[in-house]
């Protein structure tokens, strides 16, 4: 599966930059740069040391005309990004001079690099599991400092040295029960007490993975924070509060807000799509009428809620008719305008959503909003904020994971209902299977096609 060409591709952002770097990795790579790069010093390339970096021209070996100014670093293989030699060439950071240097490379033999083929490379020369790989892009995405510091947990390892541990615990059981089958008079059955114990150890650790996954899954993706209520409550006001930023339109007419508004925002690490809405009422306006269905639909996809009322006015019909859509939800009950005389009772609202945290706030004066964002971050994350644990932040990841989960939860069922040893030995490859494909022990090259498709060319 390990690749004999050379592969080439510009990998840093299109635009204009200071510096713009062109990556090229394989067999040929040294001598591909050696045709093309001219050092100020006269020394031939090939014999130059490992990670060193060189001043010189590129120049079209055709014509001989200089393309451009650069620098030149150098890694030999195996140590390197991919474990192949490897030549990245900095340039200055303009389209022009960069895609002239990468279409020198492409006719000396290079070809265009696939999205995420070098991260591919590296995974397949060992230089990075399949975990660290796709940890790779994520620290690229990250939208949030805490999100990054999940990405980096990830990229140093520290997600895969946990999965190992549960398939430390299991591999050997396996090799064991199935030696036990093979050469019966040789090798002396486990205890069944000593088989538990080990299906235990890889359970409970798979078990402190899948517990931050939703953590994990927030910090990476993010969450979707709908702000709904009937109208002129101060929904937009709120959105406006969380940006630090005048977005949405506030006036005191109400139904001012006819369409969805989302914006980004970031709440204690978790990247939120902070989403204002038409308020939520009866009414006959077929534009309104629209507004108030998107609303719902928006509802529908929140991760978090949070239904807004005015302190300063008495409960309405229309606010009763919101708890009653919000009930079962992930819900946060905001009371807005609390710097105004109080004349809502805020009873009915934790009465009619026992268990359902009330917040106070003013978006207008900004009072109550640290409490509100301490509150959301809490519903969002629960005791996941600020742990240091490594966290499962991939779809992928968590549904291997729970794969694993379900293969060790039946092998424990086949011990307790005192069932041979051996019919939990399929249950036990299934779940190494599962957790191979995590780091990358077990898995397809469709799998792998799917992975690194999702990169950048050049990453």
């Amino acid at each position: 599966m390990l690749a004999a060409d050379t592969i080439a591709a510009i990998a840093t952002a299109p635009g204009e930059a200071a510096i713009g770097v062109i990556r090229v990795s394989g067999p040929a790579a040294l001598a591909i740069a050696a045709r093309l790069f001219h050092p100020a010093a006269p020394r031939s390339l090939e014999a130059l040391p490992s990670h060193t970096v060189h001043l010189g021209q590129i120049r079209d070996p055709e014509t001989g005309q200089p393309v451009d100014q650069v620098l030149l670093t150098l890694f030999r293989a195996p140590r390197s990004y991919t474990g192949e030699d490897v030549v990245e060439i900095s340039a200055h950071g303009g389209p022009v001079p960069l895609r002239r240097i990468l279409a020198l490379c492409l006719a000396q033999g290079a070809r265009l690099a696939e999205p995420g083929e070098f991260t591919c490379r590296a995974f397949l020369h060992g230089k990075l599991d399949l975990a660290q790989a796709e940890a790779v892009m994520d620290v690229v995405s990250a939208r949030t400092e805490r999100g990054l510091d999940v990405a980096l947990g990830q990229l140093e390892g520290r997600l895969s040295a946990l999965v190992r541990a549960a398939r430390d615990a299991v591999l050997p059981l396996v090799a064991h029960l199935e030696a036990t089958l093979d050469f019966p008079e040789e090798v002396p059955e486990m205890p069944r007490a000593a088989v538990a114990e080990r299906i235990a150890d890889a359970r409970a650790s798979v078990e402190r993975l899948l517990a931050g996954a939703q953590a994990g899954r927030l910090y990476r993706e993010g969450a979707r924070v709908v702000i709904v209520g009937r109208p002129n409550v101060g929904k937009s006001s709120l959105l406006n509060a969380l940006l630090r930023e005048e977005r949405a339109i506030v006036t005191a007419i109400p139904g001012t807000t006819r369409d969805v508004i989302e914006e980004g925002a970031n709440i204690h690490g978790v990247p939120l799509r902070a989403i204002d809405t038409a308020g939520i009422r009866q009414t006959d306006d077929p534009i309104e009428a629209i507004g108030v269905q998107r609303t719902l639909d928006q509802l529908a996809a929140a991760d978090l809620v949070l239904a807004v009322f005015d302190a300063s006015q008495a409960l309405e019909e229309d606010d009763r008719r919101l708890l009653e859509r919000v009930r079962g939800r992930r819900v946060l009950l905001v009371a807005n305008k609390c710097d105004l005389p109080r004349r809502a009772d805020l009873t009915l609202l934790t009465e009619s959503l026992p268990g359902v945290p009330l917040v106070c706030v003013s978006a207008r004066e900004g009072t109550g909003l640290p409490a509100l964002e301490e509150q959301v971050a809490e519903m969002l994350l629960g005791g996941w904020r600020g742990q240091e644990a490594p966290l499962v932040a991939s779809a992928r990841h968590q549904a291997a994971l729970t794969a694993a989960r379900a293969a060790l939860q039946q092998a424990a069922a086949t011990l307790d209902a005192g069932l041979p040893l051996e019919l939990a030995t399929t249950d036990l490859r299934a779940a190494l299977d599962a957790l191979g494909q995590v780091t990358g022990e077990s898995v397809s090259d469709a799998l792998l096609a799917d992975i690194f498709g999702r990169f950048c060319i050049g990453k």
